[in-house]
């Protein structure tokens, strides 16, 4: 069976990729959807930020995409951190086939991240990566007892792209109230900050190594 993982180069993925691909005895990774030039049986595309055409997708068996949201709710972008910032601790993933509408393929499994309230970005990030890799290497060694997928029903939302606005802290709340939002604030690339008469801080935050 040939296997593929495409990934964008550069991001939070990347290193999970490699470790995906060691699980899967060593399955080439791609960085550009254009230099696939061969047929898959099973591609996975993960932390990908570009548009997959349609003429790529038709190559392969399965194209497979994992979104943490109970699809069809929670279509878009960062549903883990838009999740968390609402105050859930129970993540739900969905495997799904990828199709050129956003978010909207059939669904061949699901699963569940359950966190403790208290993991910081870097850990909400392995965390997710690891039940990510998990699904990824169960259905390619196990995937007949996820066919056929379900199709999706039920209304649908959508999360909105997240900005650097979005880490920023309001004075007049207590840091236990914005908790959440410096749980899923990144110290280097989207720190939490504040403005105070006219001037801007970074505030950023580590846990304490015991």
């Amino acid at each position: 069976m040939k296997l593929g993982i495409l990934t964008s180069p550069n991001q939070w993925f990347e290193k999970y990729a490699v470790e995906l691909s060691e699980k899967l005895n060593g399955v080439f990774i791609y960085t550009d959807d254009s230099s696939i030039d061969q047929h898959l049986d099973i591609l996975f595309i993960l932390g990908y930020h570009r548009i997959v055409g349609q003429h790529i997708l038709d190559k392969n068996n399965y194209n497979i995409v994992i979104h943490e949201s109970a699809l069809p709710i929670g279509k878009g972008w960062a549903p883990l951190f838009w999740q968390i910032f609402a105050g859930e601790n129970t993540i739900p993933f969905s495997m799904l086939e990828a199709q050129s509408a956003v978010d909207a393929g059939p669904i061949y499994m699901q699963r569940s991240l359950v966190l403790t309230g208290y993991e910081l970005n870097s850990e909400l990030r392995e965390k997710q990566a690891q039940l990510t890799i998990d699904m990824c290497v169960e259905f390619a060694t196990n995937m007949e007892a996820y066919l056929p997928p379900i199709e999706q029903t039920g209304d649908e939302s959508f999360y909105r792209k997240r900005s650097p606005s979005d880490s920023k802290l309001d004075l007049n709340k207590s840091i236990k109230e914005q908790f959440n939002l410096l749980r899923i604030a990144e110290n280097t690339e989207y720190p939490a900050y504040f403005e105070i008469d006219g001037h801007e801080y970074v505030l950023k935050i580590e846990k304490k190594q015991v």
